[in-house]
């Protein structure tokens, strides 16, 4: 297997793996308001996450910036409750151009913090020789992880949505707030373990 074959693995492993569950529940929670026929507007979404954390990602790795994998490990699960929250208090029909911007700013800001979490993963495997391509294949491994579960989300709304009697508002509401509910245990869990390292 070459390099970037391996990293390229590493990194869709990494984004899918069930017991790193918060980046996956972040990406649900990112899609809970659309279903298949809204992909491009997701995939505008998905892509301002993108850049947010392939920005940080890569300065992480560089050693540009430095925080706490602590801290930065207790902000990933705030990103995944404000986003569950604007979810639940979404109207239907809000694509108004200011609250869709502001949906995409807020991906944006989030994949900065969560493009440092996935950095403390790869710098843990990388050694001391070239880093550009390594963090290159993992970054794209990343997104294809990434696209990987959209799909998967798209495909279960569409399945509940268009097969059921179920209503697209119902199920924005039912999976945000599952998601809510596991990110809201996670933050304070997290919290506490902060606190105590301090």
């Amino acid at each position: 297997m070459s390099e970037f074959a391996m990293y390229f693995q590493l990194g869709w492993q990494h984004i899918a793996d069930l017991e790193g569950y918060d980046h996956i529940l972040f990406i649900a929670a990112l899609c809970a308001v659309y279903l298949l026929r809204d992909w491009k507007k997701v995939l505008v979404l998905v892509t301002a996450f993108t850049i947010g954390h392939s920005i940080t990602l890569a300065l992480s790795v560089l050693n540009f910036i430095k925080v706490p994998s602590a801290f930065i490990e207790f902000l990933i699960p705030v990103t995944i409750v404000i986003t569950a929250l604007t979810n639940v208090f979404r109207k239907n029909k809000d694509t108004a151009p200011d609250k869709v911007l502001l949906s995409y700013i807020l991906a944006l800001f989030f994949g900065l913090i969560h493009g440092m979490g996935f950095s403390n993963y790869l710098k843990s495997l990388l050694g001391t020789g070239d880093v550009l391509m390594p963090l290159f294949a993992f970054n794209v491994g990343l997104e294809f992880g990434q696209l990987l579960i959209v799909t998967a989300i798209l495909l279960i709304a569409g399945i509940v949505v268009n097969l059921t009697n179920v209503k697209r508002r119902d199920w924005t509401m039912f999976l945000s707030s599952a998601i809510f509910g596991v990110a809201f245990l996670m933050t304070v869990e997290r919290f506490s373990m902060l606190f105590t390292k301090a």
